[in-house]
């Protein structure tokens, strides 16, 4: 019986990996739907979510018609309350635009359309996929890596990963989970032949 595709849920904590998890995906035939670039996207084009975003943040996170997002970030990870006002803002866009990529990715022939999503579950995104996979780290091993990745001091990363859920949390819902600390070759194989399965159940 001819494989019709799939879609797959990537998700994890901020700093866990998902990014290489998605590229060895990627390389192995599946289509990523990236909703951190439809989320920029949206922000950098979609009027009413700007004027909402203005609202909610301060008109001067806009500087000439640029979302200024290290600032965005700092009100909206200040407290839970604002990162929940900011996700009520932006999901519903991302997840119009989410639901029309994979569409177009299953049309494709992609082997698996994999929506990469940090806020997979918290968007309702989850609700476009057959199969969750998590990619988790030990907390002061991505602490590391986000201070790295995004040349932030070490109480900026600790807030933004405190409005994340632990990594517990993601493994609990996932029906896979990968860890972000395997080697190219490991990696490889494990999604291989979680591919094949995903596929085959199909």
């Amino acid at each position: 019986m001819e494989n019709k595709g799939f879609v797959i849920g990537l998700t994890g904590p901020t700093g866990a990996g998902k990014s290489t998890v998605a590229k060895e995906l990627e390389s192995l035939g599946c289509r990523i739907v990236d909703c951190d670039r439809i989320a920029r996207q949206i922000t950098d084009t979609c009027a009413p979510c700007r004027e909402a975003l203005q609202e909610e943040f301060g008109a001067d996170i806009f500087r000439e018609g640029v979302l200024d997002r290290k600032l965005l970030a700092q009100r909206a990870f200040a407290t839970p309350e604002k990162t929940q006002r900011l996700n009520g803002i932006t999901h519903p866009w991302i997840l119009r635009e989410t639901q029309v990529q994979v569409e177009a990715g299953l049309a494709a022939g992609a082997r698996a359309v994999v929506i990469d999503a940090p806020l997979l579950f918290e968007a309702g995104a989850d609700r476009f996929c057959q199969k969750i996979l998590a990619v988790t780290v030990p907390y002061e091993k991505r602490l590391r890596r986000i201070m790295a990745r995004d040349n932030i001091t070490e109480e900026q990363a600790r807030a933004r990963m405190d409005a994340q859920h632990p990594e517990s949390w993601y493994e609990a819902r996932a029906d896979w989970v990968v860890s972000g600390s395997m080697d190219d070759a490991a990696l490889r194989e494990t999604l291989e032949k979680h591919l094949a399965e995903g596929g085959e159940e199909e």
